[in-house]
């Protein structure tokens, strides 16, 4: 059974970081490529960064410079490093995983159940 287990959401003023985590299991993490979809209230989710199984990173404009994507193939876990950010980051934040090739233009497979992350003005 896959479990994609997010933490690291919560409560940040405008300009703060908070780091979010995605510990996978039941799958072969090495071989799936990792992503951060998120979504906010009346908006579509969105892809906001991901990282292949090679470790290519691809990052929604909207966040490039402030947030940094990466992977810990030892522990299984994918990471959102969150800098800088701002109100209109506020939003559920997922975790998505698939196998290569990934992202594809359509969600991976497996789903985490969600972080919340909340940015004060």
């Amino acid at each position: 059974q896959v479990q994609l287990l997010e933490s690291g959401g919560g409560l940040v003023q405008a300009g703060g970081s908070l780091r979010l985590s995605c510990a996978a299991s039941g799958i072969m993490f090495s071989t799936n490529g990792m992503g951060w979809y998120r979504q906010a209230p009346g908006k579509q989710r969105e892809l906001v960064a991901a990282i292949t199984s090679g470790g290519r990173f691809v990052y929604v404009d909207s966040v490039k410079g402030r947030f940094a994507i990466s992977r810990d193939n030892a522990k299984n876990t994918v990471y959102l490093q969150m800098n800088g950010l701002k109100p209109e980051d506020t939003a559920v934040y997922y975790c998505n995983a698939d196998e290569d090739p990934y992202p594809s233009g359509v969600p991976g497979r497996y789903w985490g159940q969600g972080t919340q992350v909340t940015v004060s003005s």
